[in-house]
């Protein structure tokens, strides 16, 4: 499937560019909501990247949810802190905490996490988008370290979907999958989407991409839109939060099915092809079902077995296409050999899925990290 999508890409890519378009010199007033929870150690980071960008009319609303912010200060008045009385323990309700508390009323807001840093020019490259007619646009997540195995190839798999679930997808008339962060939205479209939702656990990106293509808008990708994501660099981190993944992906993948039912009936490209992105499996299991039936068609079907073979082989060419196109650090590429391991340790995570909520709410990074 992406090596099909691959080859439509490659013949109309270049449809959805903005280079040409006529930017508007005024500057929209955007919220950027930072969220943290329990740990402060890299807000102060990001903030002072958000207050490089190359743009000014903007307000940053920093949540604190569960966090000592006694030594926490900041003297632009651009930054708004808020500190919840009580615990949130949940993205939407720390994202709806600051559009309750906004200083002014804003026009979009953009959600960033508190591990990232982002570039200069993030705005500018989101309002080519907005200018062009979108109300959701998704920026690119890069990676900010490759200090380990684990968070190289942490890399490549956001390399492998931002590619394909984003660049890909949108550029083939559907819409770019949402990543958690990095991503913004008219005001208006957020609250109308989640407003009257209380998402509690990981996955509220599941939902708001659901209820945003259901109201068939389009959903775009906005390569040059970077954010600097830190990559789970450690094994417990990758246990913990694939354990949360995962879980969304039980729990959301029917939308998939709707959605195909939806693009069918109603001849809807962007749902049906979002559809089909929703309903696949994690790459872990895709790989390890994959092998599992070539092991098994060696004994029963042996024509089957090669036809498993090759496809997996296609499915290989595909994913180091997304990573040469993408100019993927030479890092990257020597840590494809840890790839056994790092499905083991999603194996685990796979174990821990019923109570992935329960064993955290977001994932901790630390200064010492494993090799």
């Amino acid at each position: 499937m992406p090596f099909l999508f691959l080859i439509i890409y490659l013949f109309i890519k270049n449809k959805n560019k903005v280079a040409d378009l006529n930017i508007s010199t005024s500057e929209v007033d955007y919220a950027v909501i930072v969220t943290a929870y329990e740990q402060t150690d890299l807000l102060k980071n990001v903030v002072q990247s958000i207050l490089g960008l190359n743009y000014n009319n903007y307000t940053i609303y920093i949540v604190a949810d569960k966090c000592d912010i006694t030594n926490l200060h900041f003297e632009d008045q651009r930054v708004v802190l808020l500190r919840p009385e009580q615990t949130l323990a949940s993205n939407t309700r720390s994202h709806f905490y600051a559009i309750n508390h906004f200083i002014r009323p804003h026009e979009r807001l953009t959600i960033i996490d508190s591990d990232n840093l982002v570039h200069p020019e993030y705005i500018n490259e989101l309002n080519k988008y907005f200018n062009k007619g979108y109300v959701a646009v998704q920026g690119l997540r890069d990676a900010k370290n490759l200090n380990t195995i684990y968070a190289n190839l942490d890399a490549a798999r956001d390399i492998y979907y931002h590619f394909y679930d984003g660049e890909v997808l949108f550029n083939i008339g559907s819409s770019a999958t949402l990543s958690g962060s990095g991503m913004a939205f008219t005001v208006q479209l957020y609250r109308d989407c989640l407003a009257h939702l209380d998402i509690i656990g990981a996955g509220f990106d599941k939902i708001l991409q659901k209820q945003i293509v259901e109201k068939q808008y389009r959903i775009a990708f906005a390569k040059s839109a970077i954010v600097y994501d830190e990559k789970t660099a450690q094994s417990d981190q990758l246990v913990k939060q694939r354990a949360r993944w995962i879980n969304t992906w039980f729990k959301y993948f029917s939308f998939g099915f709707t959605f195909i039912y939806k693009g069918i009936l109603y001849l809807n490209w962007n749902q049906f092809l979002f559809g089909i992105v929703l309903v696949r499996p994690p790459l872990f299991l895709f790989v390890i079902l994959s092998l599992f039936f070539v092991g098994i068609n060696v004994f029963f079907n042996p024509l089957l077995a090669i036809i498993w073979t090759v496809a997996i082989l296609v499915f290989i060419i595909g994913f180091l296409s997304a990573l040469i196109i993408n100019n993927a650090n030479s890092t990257i590429y020597k840590s494809l050999l840890g790839i056994p391991r790092f499905i083991f340790f999603q194996l685990v995570s796979l174990a821990k899925v019923r109570n992935a909520n329960k064993h955290s709410v977001a994932t901790k990074h630390s200064v010492n990290q494993d090799q």
